[in-house]
C-alpha cells in the first residue's frame, strides 16, 4: 500500500492541475479561446506545450520494456524522430500561416471538402488510438509501481476524470500551462530513479559485465539495425504535419518564431528524456540477470518501469513518481481532448452539419465531442491494446500514410484530391494487407511492409494525380498566399489582397519557406538566393548542431 507521504504529493498534484483549469476557465469566451487559446502564447508556454503534448506515460513504458528485450538500441523506438527534430524548425511556420483552427480545414483548402471530411474521420481514430495508448501505459506503471494497490482500469478512469475535468471548463488554455506545470514532473520522471538504483547495479560497467556488449549496441543488425532506425526517421518525418493535435500545439504562438522555438526545444527536451528512459530500462534488464530482488523474469516486458519504481523509490518519491506518471498522460490526454473537440466541431459540425448558430453553440458542441472522444479512448484501451508500443507505432504510422498526401501537397502544386484519396487507399491497403497475410495483428509494425505502404501511397499520389484534372487555380490561390506570407508582416494577417506582394516581402524578410518553395527555389527566391531563407537555414543548421551533440554526447558516455 501507499504511504500517507505518497497520498499527499498526489493529492497536491490533483489540486494544482484542477485548481488551474479553474482559474484559466475565465479566459475562455469561446472557440477562439477554447481550441486555440487565442494564438496568444510565447516561446516557453510553446516548448512546454510541444514537450507536454509530445510526451506521454506509454513512452517511458514501452521504451523500458523495450530496453529490457533488446537492449539500448531500442531507444530508436523513441529517438525516431531524432533526426526528424531539425525539420520541425522549418515545418512550424506552415501550421502558424494556414491561419485555420483543424489540419482538417488545411486538407479541405488543399483537396475539397469532403477529403476535408475524411481526414476528420482519420483524425477521430487517431486521438481514439494515442490516448487508447497513454491511458494503458500510465495504467501499467502505476499499478506496478504501487504494488497492485490499484488495478490498471481503476487508474485509467481516475486519470480520465482529472483530465477531462480541467479540459472541460479551460480549453487549451488550461491544456497549454498545465502541459508548462506537468513539463517538470515529466522530466522529473525521467531521471528520478537513475541515482537511486544506480549503485545497486554497479553502474555503466557493472551493467556490461552482466548483460555484455550486445545490450549497449545503438544499432545491431539481429535487432534495430540502420534499415529498422531509416524507417523509424522517415515515419517521424513524413507523418508529424499530419498528427491532427499539431495545430494546437505548435500552430498557436503569438508568432512563427515562438511556434519554431516551442516546436524545436519541446521535442528536443524529449529527445533527453528519452536517454533517462532507455537507462531505467538497462537497470531493470542488470536486475534481472542478477536475481535482483528475487526477480529474474517479468510476465510482461512492458512493466520493467513500474517494476523499478516499486523496488527503488521510498516514500514520498513513489507518490512523485505517480504524480509524475499521470502528469505525463493528462497533459497529452487533455490536449488530444481540446483538439479532437475542434476537429469536430470546426470539421464537420458547424462545416457539414449545423451552421449559422452562436459561437457559444459550437464552445458546447466542441466540450461534449472532446469528452466523448476521450472515452472511446478508454473503451479502446480497455479491449484491443495488447502491446502500449504497438498501439503507438500504429497512430505514428496512420499519420505517415495521411501525411504523403499533407506533405505532397504543400511541396507539390500539382497534386490533386483523386492523387490524394489513391495515396490513403493504396498506402492503408499494403500495410494492413500485408499484416493479414503475415498473419499478424493489425498494430504490428515491419519496417519492409512500412517502406512498401509508404512507397505504394507516393506512386498512387503521383501517378493519379498526373492523370486527372488538376486542383483549379481560384482554389488553391489563397492557400498558397497564405503558405507564403509570414504572419507578422505588418498590416497583412488576414487580408488576401494585401498579401499578393507576399513573395517580394517574406523574401525581403529572409522568411520564404523552404518546404512550401522545395521545387521552385530558384523562382520564388526572387533574385535573392539563399538570403531569401535566411530564417529557416539559420535556425536548421543551428538544430542539427544541437540534435549532433546529444547524439555524440550519448555515445561517448556509453562507449
Amino acid at each position: 500500500m501507499l504511504h500517507p507521504a505518497d497520498w499527499t504529493v498526489i493529492a497536491a498534484y490533483f489540486a494544482v492541475v484542477i485548481g488551474i483549469g479553474v482559474v484559466v476557465a475565465r479566459r475562455v469566451r469561446g472557440t477562439g479561446d477554447y481550441f486555440l487559446g487565442g494564438r496568444g502564447f510565447g516561446r516557453w508556454l510553446m516548448i512546454g506545450q510541444s514537450f507536454g503534448v509530445g510526451t506521454h506515460a506509454e513512452m517511458p513504458v514501452s521504451l523500458a520494456g523495450a530496453v529490457v528485450q533488446h537492449g539500448l538500441s531500442a531507444i530508436w523506438f523513441q529517438w525516431k524522430n531524432l533526426f526528424a527534430t531539425p525539420f520541425f524548425w522549418l515545418f512550424a511556420p506552415i501550421l502558424r500561416r494556414v491561419r485555420r483552427t483543424t489540419v482538417a480545414e488545411l486538407f479541405e483548402d488543399r483537396y475539397g471538402r469532403w477529403m476535408g471530411g475524411i481526414y476528420a474521420v482519420y483524425a477521430l481514430v487517431f486521438f481514439t488510438i494515442g490516448s487508447a495508448a497513454m491511458l494503458k501505459g500510465g495504467a501499467k506503471v502505476v499499478s506496478q509501481a504501487a504494488g497492485g494497490a490499484f488495478s490498471p482500469d481503476a487508474v485509467m478512469l481516475s486519470m480520465t476524470a482529472v483530465f477531462i475535468a480541467y479540459s472541460f471548463v479551460g480549453g487549451l488554455v488550461a491544456s497549454a500551462w498545465t502541459d508548462f506545470f506537468q513539463g517538470f514532473l515529466i522530466i522529473a520522471l525521467s531521471f528520478l530513479l537513475l541515482p537511486l538504483g544506480w549503485d545497486r547495479v554497479g553502474g555503466l560497467e557493472g551493467m556490461r559485465a552482466v548483460l555484455g556488449d550486445a545490450k549497449f549496441s545503438l544499432a545491431v543488425p539481429d535487432g534495430i539495425g540502420p534499415w529498422f532506425i531509416l524507417m523509424l526517421t522517415v515515419n517521424g518525418l513524413v507523418g508529424i504535419l499530419a498528427q491532427p493535435q499539431q495545430m494546437a500545439a505548435v500552430g498557436t504562438g503569438r508568432d512563427e518564431r515562438a511556434c519554431r522555438e516551442g516546436f524545436f526545444w519541446g521535442n528536443y527536451v524529449k529527445r533527453v528524456c528519452t536517454v533517462g528512459w532507455a537507462l531505467v530500462g538497462l537497470m531493470v534488464a542488470a536486475m534481472l540477470a542478477r536475481g535482483t530482488f528475487g526477480t529474474t523474469a517479468l510476465a510482461d516486458s512492458e512493466e520493467a518501469f513500474g517494476f523499478a519504481c516499486r523496488h527503488l523509490l521510498f516514500p514520498g518519491s513513489l507518490g512523485l513518481l505517480i504524480a509524475c506518471v499521470l502528469a505525463a498522460n493528462m497533459s497529452t490526454s487533455s490536449a488530444f481532448m481540446v483538439s479532437s473537440g475542434a476537429l469536430f466541431t470546426e470539421g464537420i459540425y458547424r462545416r457539414h452539419l449545423v451552421a449559422g448558430r452562436p459561437d457559444s453553440h459550437y464552445l458546447l458542441v466542441g466540450r461534449l465531442s472532446g469528452l466523448l472522444i476521450s472515452l472511446l479512448g478508454v473503451a479502446y484501451a480497455y479491449f484491443l491494446i495488447d502491446r502500449v508500443l504497438h498501439a503507438f507505432l500504429l497512430t505514428e504510422t496512420m499519420a505517415t500514410y495521411m501525411g504523403v498526401g499533407l506533405l505532397g501537397g504543400v511541396i507539390w502544386r500539382r497534386a490533386n484530391r483523386w492523387g490524394a484519396l489513391a495515396s490513403l487507399v493504396a498506402a492503408y491497403a499494403t500495410n494492413f494487407g500485408a499484416a493479414a497475410a503475415l498473419g499478424v495483428r493489425f498494430d504490428h509494425w515491419n519496417p519492409d511492409v512500412f517502406a512498401w505502404s509508404l512507397l505504394a501511397g507516393i506512386v498512387a499520389l503521383v501517378v493519379v494525380s498526373l492523370l486527372t484534372p488538376p486542383e483549379p487555380a481560384s482554389e488553391q490561390s489563397d492557400l498558397r498566399r497564405r503558405l507564403e506570407t509570414p504572419t507578422e508582416l505588418p498590416g497583412r494577417e488576414g487580408d488576401p489582397l494585401a498579401m499578393s506582394d507576399s513573395a517580394s516581402l517574406a523574401a525581403d524578410s529572409g522568411r520564404r519557406s523552404l518546404i512550401v518553395d522545395a521545387l521552385s527555389l530558384r523562382t520564388s527566391s526572387q533574385g535573392r538566393g539563399w538570403r531569401a531563407y535566411r530564417e529557416d537555414l539559420v535556425g536548421f543548421f543551428a538544430s542539427w548542431f544541437w540534435v549532433l551533440l546529444l547524439l555524440g554526447a550519448f555515445w561517448l558516455w556509453v562507449r
